[in-house]
C-alpha cells in the first residue's frame, strides 16, 4: 500500500479544542504463481485487480485499503463475515486463518478453512489481526486492522458498558430520521495510536467531553470519511506541488456523542459528528506556516475534486473562518448528499 511521497503530511497530535458483503470470485494469474481472492465492490466502492505477494504465504491486495489505498482498518460487527482481499502465492487451499488479537488477549475464534475473501470474524469487540496458517506455519498480517465493533444495539439507555452516549434522534423519532451507527468501536488507551488510515489516528476520533478517565470508550467511524479525507489530502499534494514542503492537518473535531454534541456552542441537533462520517480539520494547505484564506479555498478545491471524482463520497462542507472561531477549520463530511454553508 505504500507509495512514493514527494511530500509528507503532518499530522497535529493535540487538538487545538475542544456492510452488505459482495460476491466473491477467486480469480487466477497462472502465469505468475498467485491467485487474487476478488470481489466486485464493497461498501467503500473498491474495485479490485491483481496484486503481488511478497510473503510466503499471502499479502493483503491494495483494495484492501479503500479507494484511496490509504485506509487501514476494516469494519466489521461480531460473528459476521468480513471481506478482506488477499492475494495468495501458492494453493489457497492449504491455508486456514485465526484471529490474533491486538491486546494480545486470548480469543475463542478458531482455526478455520480459508475459503476466499470472506471471513468469519470473532463475537468480541476489538481490533485484530488477520493470521494466516499453512502446515504449523502463522503469517501475522498487521495492516488492514479488523475492528470489530460493538453493535449499537448493545447500548443500554444513553450508556454503553459505562460510556455515556447519548440518546440518538432515531431512538426517539421514527421516519426520515431514522438513522444511526450500526456499531461503536471500543477504544482502550493503549489503541489512541492505532493508525486508521495513512495520517490519521484513533486517538483524532475521540470525543473530546469530560470522561477522560472512563475507559474503554465508544467511537462511531465511517471508513467513508477516511477516505475521503485521504483523497482530500492527496489533491492537496497534487494541488500544491511545492516540493518537500510539509502540510499540517490537525482534526479539532470528530466523533462527538449526542449527549457531548448538545453541549457544543452552534452545532446542529443533528450533526453528522454523530454519525463518525464528519470531522473537522485545520490544514496548512499551501505549507506556510499559518492558516491564511488560500488555504480555506484549497481544501474547497480540492474537496470539490474529489467529489466530482468520487459522487459516492459526496457530502457536507462548510468553511469557518468568522470571528466567532479563534481558529478557521473546515468541515467535511461524507453524508451521501451535496451540501455547502459558510459559518
Amino acid at each position: 500500500m505504500k507509495k512514493s511521497q514527494k511530500r509528507r503530511f503532518v499530522v497535529n497530535r493535540e487538538p487545538r479544542y475542544r456492510a452488505p458483503i459482495a460476491t466473491v470470485v477467486v480469480a487466477l494469474a497462472a502465469a505468475i504463481g498467485i491467485v487474487q481472492f476478488y470481489a466486485p465492490g464493497t461498501a467503500l466502492g473498491r474495485t479490485f485487480g491483481l496484486a503481488s505477494v511478497d510473503t510466503n504465504m499471502a499479502a493483503p491486495s491494495e483494495n484492501a485499503f479503500g479507494r484511496s489505498r490509504e485506509v487501514r482498518v476494516l469494519f466489521t460487527l461480531p460473528g459476521v463475515s468480513v471481506e478482506y482481499p488477499l492475494a495468495v502465492g501458492g494453493n489457497p487451499a492449504d491455508l486456514s486463518y485465526e484471529w490474533t488479537s491486538v491486546r494480545g488477549a486470548e480469543t475463542a475464534f478458531g482455526t478455520k478453512p480459508m475459503g476466499g475473501a470472506q471471513l468469519d470474524t470473532p463475537n468480541e469487540a476489538g481490533f485484530y489481526y488477520l493470521t494466516l496458517v499453512n502446515k504449523g506455519e502463522r503469517q501475522v498480517l498487521r495492516e488492514p486492522v479488523v475492528a470489530v465493533m460493538k453493535p449499537f444495539g448493545d447500548k443500554d439507555g444513553s450508556d454503553l458498558n459505562g460510556y455515556r452516549i447519548g440518546t440518538y434522534l432515531a431512538e426517539k423519532i421514527r421516519g426520515k430520521r431514522d438513522q444511526k451507527p450500526e456499531g461503536f468501536i471500543e477504544v482502550f488507551p493503549q489503541y489512541l495510536d492505532l493508525a486508521v488510515s495513512t495520517h490519521l489516528r484513533l486517538r483524532h476520533f475521540i470525543t473530546h467531553d469530560n470522561q477522560t478517565d472512563v475507559w474503554p470508550k465508544y467511537v462511531a467511524l465511517n471508513p467513508r470519511l477516511l477516505d475521503k479525507l485521504e483523497l482530500v489530502l492527496g489533491e492537496l499534494e497534487r494541488l500544491n506541488g511545492k516540493l518537500g514542503a510539509d502540510i499540517e492537518i490537525d482534526v479539532s473535531s470528530g466523533f462527538r456523542t449526542p449527549a457531548h454534541n448538545k453541549l457544543v456552542r452552534r452545532a446542529a441537533s443533528d450533526s453528522r459528528h454523530q454519525y463518525g462520517d464528519a470531522a473537522d480539520v485545520v490544514i496548512d494547505a499551501n505549507a506556510n506556516g499559518r492558516i491564511d484564506p488560500q488555504d480555506h479555498r484549497m481544501v474547497s478545491i480540492a474537496v470539490e475534486n474529489v467529489e466530482k471524482k468520487h459522487p459516492d463520497l459526496v457530502g457536507g462542507m462548510g468553511v469557518y473562518t468568522s470571528a466567532l472561531y479563534p481558529t478557521p477549520y473546515v468541515h467535511i463530511d461524507a453524508r451521501g448528499q451535496r451540501v455547502r454553508w459558510r459559518g
